[in-house]
């Protein structure tokens, strides 16, 4: 570990609460390589190192939970390659270190889509998770793809609907909401496929298709897509 990974890695120490561990825990993060360190603690610790590419990829190697966290916080997208992107997907061992990484850093690379492509078919449960959480934060921050682009996702996500591993139906049950919010046309069609997962005869598409029909049906979503025109 080179010096200044020392120090980062010193300063969540510093912070660190092993009494928060429990209920990581409890609700499905890996603890045994954590400290104990809030989400807002990361970002402050982070913020002094933004744009450290070498730094985030010295604190990865640490294998500490926390550590990788902020190494997504202080990474440049515009540095990442798919190499690195490989190398860091086969250690997601948690559900929180993967939507963090791939919310900071590898959503905002260029090679998000390819990724998503390629890791929505792969079977290891957190790199498929990946995959349909670059969906879903792509379909968040995304302005440049037009409608039939992400119509274009819901083959991909009737697939990986009827996995009935947890980690991977919540970010398909996401990656639908999420292109289901992005506009009144895409809304509709969210819904239509929702409707389509009901029929497909699996625990896991009837829990996605539902939960999804209640958000995108729900007069919160339906009243901001009227509101945006």
């Amino acid at each position: 570990m080179k010096v200044a990974s020392r120090r980062v890695v010193g300063e969540l120490r510093a912070v660190a609460d092993q009494t928060r561990k429990p209920d990581m825990a409890r609700v499905g993060i890996r603890v045994d390589r954590a400290l104990g360190v809030s989400i807002p603690h990361c970002r402050r610790i982070a913020r002094g190192h933004r744009g450290d590419h070498a730094l985030a990829l010295d604190l990865w190697t640490t294998g500490i939970h926390e550590a990788r966290i902020v190494a997504s916080m202080i990474d440049d997208p515009a540095e990442v390659t798919p190499g690195q992107m490989e190398a860091w997907v086969v250690d997601f061992d948690s559900w929180d270190v993967c939507d963090q990484v791939c919310s900071n850093l590898f959503g905002p690379s260029a090679h998000a889509f390819p990724a998503a492509r390629a890791w929505v078919r792969r079977d290891e449960e957190f790199a498929k998770r990946a995959g349909f959480t670059l969906i879903a934060e792509r379909a968040v921050r995304d302005r440049k793809h037009d409608d039939a682009f992400w119509t274009g996702w819901f083959p991909v996500i009737r697939d990986g609907a009827t996995d009935e591993r947890n980690y991977v139906k919540k970010a398909v049950n996401w990656a639908l909401r999420q292109i289901g919010k992005r506009n009144a046309s895409l809304n509709a069609a969210a819904i239509a496929e929702a409707e389509a997962l009901l029929d497909l005869g699996s625990p896991s598409a009837r829990w996605i298709a539902r939960d999804a029909l209640r958000e995108l049906r729900s007069d919160a979503v339906q009243t901001r897509l009227r509101d945006r025109g």
